[in-house]
């Protein structure tokens, strides 16, 4: 059996013809950041987490989440064949900028999918020890006060291309994070009614309809972060294996974590950064 074949997931599926509050639905239900598309039985795509979520930022139209199917918002599925090595797959998933790859047959056409969360189960088994996650982690990180306006949180996403941010007091201190997953939960709450209440100013009361998260008047303007935040995000030490940020990235099911230098949050490691420190390894080689 192949090192590829022994990490493969059978892929979650939604029809091409959903909308996109139940895809919303089953990311959320599954824990999970990405759907096989298909059509009469046969895979025609994938809709993942990124893609729902810039969707989701950027829309500013009127109709609700029932009303847009995935069709709109789907794209290609990248396959690669089965004898194919796990180190080459995570160099088409960095070159393509990609998160998970079709696993096919040439006898039984798709029959997996590998993602990020399983390359960093393979990462555990088989490259230990090789880095710390002082490493390969990100130093620069995007942050902002918790008082500020989702809106404003949601514009600070779209500018830097970013899928996560962290909140501070004004002390400075993090209090939470906000991510793609946060950003659903508003989304389907707020975006299946055909009218949304803004009630920041205590005198009085306005209806509008929905224009998502960056309309002026839409609930993305009348939410602050901190009523939507994670309030507690998972964090590591610098000096820490990189095999202890997998874990706590696969135990929690999440994409990234804090790293604290000297106690300080300073920084930040993601999925992508153990795919690097493979191809790092075999590029070496």
């Amino acid at each position: 059996m192949s090192d590829l074949i022994s990490i493969l997931q059978k892929p979650i599926t939604i029809e091409k013809n959903a909308s996109l509050s139940h895809a919303i639905s089953e990311l959320l239900k599954n824990k999970i950041s990405r759907l096989i598309v298909t059509e009469n039985g046969s895979s025609v795509g994938i809709i993942t987490e990124k893609d729902v979520g810039l969707f989701l930022l950027e829309d500013d139209s009127e109709k609700n989440l029932d009303e847009i199917p995935i069709s709109q918002i789907m794209n290609i599925l990248t396959s690669v064949n089965e004898s194919m090595s796990v180190e080459k797959c995570v160099e088409i998933m960095l070159e393509k900028e990609i998160g998970s790859l079709g696993v096919t047959s040439s006898q039984k056409g798709l029959i997996g999918i590998i993602t990020k969360t399983d390359i960093a189960r393979y990462y555990i088994q088989n490259y230990a020890n090789k880095h710390t996650v002082g490493d390969v982690m990100t130093i620069s990180y995007v942050s902002l006060d918790y008082e500020t306006s989702l809106r404003h949180v949601v514009s600070e996403m779209i500018e830097q291309k970013i899928s996560r941010i962290f909140l501070k007091n004004q002390d400075n201190e993090p209090q939470g994070i906000m991510t793609f997953r946060d950003l659903f939960h508003v989304a389907l709450e707020q975006g299946n009614t055909d009218a949304v209440l803004d009630s920041s100013d205590p005198a009085i009361s306005v209806v509008f309809t929905r224009k998502g998260f960056l309309s002026d008047s839409g609930f993305g303007n009348t939410i602050k972060a901190k009523d939507v935040m994670t309030s507690n995000f998972e964090s590591v030490d610098f000096n820490e294996d990189l095999t202890v940020a997998c874990e706590e990235m696969i135990q929690n099911k999440i994409n990234g974590v804090g790293v604290r230098i000297n106690g300080k949050l300073g920084g930040v490691v993601s999925k992508t950064d153990i795919l690097k420190a493979i191809y790092i390894d075999n590029r070496s080689k």
